[in-house]
């Protein structure tokens, strides 16, 4: 019978995953709810649970929304910039990401927006766009009403689409440019890198307080290029720069020797970079870091 229920929650897994990483932007808290799931799962008395993935998707939502309400405060705290965890896609890890429209819902980006929603709003937001829910099963989740679900949806829309960016950008121009960006990273080459960045590019870091990192985003082409010329690290010495799919795009994984020491997500807009977010925190990799190890 264990072994049963373990196969049975095993099937559940990967989709209870990925809410549980859209709704916490942290794919090692992510891991932790889905494990806190099964627990749950194998002790519950198997006549209360008539249908396995709406009853798991409540459980993990719910442990979620604990979860936000505690990592608010966390966040406050936090020592410079706040950036989700990054986590490599082509795996499949977060779903199948066929679309724009899938692709633009695992985004740093947009999970850096969804940090403005309440946790209940979020909740909504995550279940009707990225998994498809009608209001009536949100309402189960959640145990409110559904007219208060519609209401909490509508607005969740409107703070997303009233600060959204959406960049468009087709996957093969993202990936020549990455391409081009890694080649030029390799080189040490900022000339090079100067012309694939727009002339309002933003580049943020996640250092956590754990490495050095910019405390505030720099914003312009010639105050990043700067940034990256007179860093800590002399731009590209002792590191190598690889392409990886990160969060629905292609994006670079930095390392030193057989360090990771950043991963860094790429946006365009217009042809030109427009916008990279750097995850340096070293405990945000740990979960990237065998992602690739096992690819």
């Amino acid at each position: 019978m264990t072994r049963a229920i373990a196969d049975e929650f095993e099937s559940h897994r990967p989709r209870l995953f990925g809410l549980a990483y859209r709704m916490l932007g942290s794919a090692h808290e992510a891991e932790d709810t889905v494990q806190d799931a099964y627990l749950r799962f194998s002790g519950a008395d198997r006549a209360d649970i008539e249908q396995p993935a709406a009853w798991l998707a409540k459980v993990v939502t719910n442990l979620c929304l604990t979860r936000l309400t505690s990592a608010r405060a966390r966040r406050e705290q936090y020592v410079g910039t706040w950036l989700p965890e990054p986590v490599v896609t082509s795996d499949g890890a977060l779903g199948p990401l066929e679309s724009a429209e899938q692709r633009d819902a695992v985004s740093m980006a947009m999970l850096v927006l969804l940090e403005r929603l309440t946790p209940t709003e979020r909740a909504v937001y995550v279940l009707r766009e990225a998994f498809g829910y009608g209001h009536r099963e949100i309402a189960g989740a959640l145990d409110l009403s559904e007219a208060n679900c519609r209401q909490l949806y509508r607005r969740a829309v409107q703070r997303v689409a009233a600060e959204e960016s959406r960049f468009d950008a087709p996957p093969e121009l993202q990936e020549e440019l990455v391409a081009t960006f890694v080649t030029a990273a390799r080189d040490g080459d900022l000339s090079g890198l100067e012309k694939l960045l727009a002339a309002d590019v933003t580049w943020w870091s996640d250092g956590g307080g754990k490495v050095t990192a910019a405390l505030r985003p720099i914003e312009g082409r010639e105050k990043v290029l700067r940034f990256l010329a007179g860093g800590p690290r002399t731009f590209a010495a002792g590191l190598d720069f690889a392409m990886a799919e990160i969060n629905g795009a292609d994006g670079l994984a930095v390392w030193a020797g057989d360090t990771l020491v950043a991963v860094v997500s790429v946006e365009l807009r217009d042809g030109l970079i427009a916008d990279l977010r750097a995850v340096v925190n070293p405990d945000k990799l740990e979960f990237v870091r065998g992602q690739l190890a096992r690819a």
